[in-house]
């Protein structure tokens, strides 16, 4: 079969990763914070912590779809 017939597989999230949250509004970051995947809740959801600016962690509710893998140029 011709190549155009296979489904890309999409990065799916596991607890203990990191991963790239895009958020477009909120108090964390405009534009996209590395967050750490802590676990996964229902419905699609994913529990991740971040860093505030003042160095605090903070936990929050994203969806999955929101998250992307991180840059492979991040360390």
């Amino acid at each position: 079969m011709a190549n155009g017939n296979r489904k890309k597989t999409r990065w799916q999230p596991c607890p203990g990763e990191l991963a790239y949250y895009w958020c477009t509004s909120g108090k964390l970051a405009r534009g996209g914070l590395n967050v750490r995947v802590l676990a996964e809740a229902s419905g699609g959801y994913m529990v991740v912590e971040a860093l505030r600016s003042d160095g605090s962690a903070v936990r929050i509710t994203v969806k999955a779809s929101s998250l992307a893998a991180p840059q492979p140029s991040l360390f």
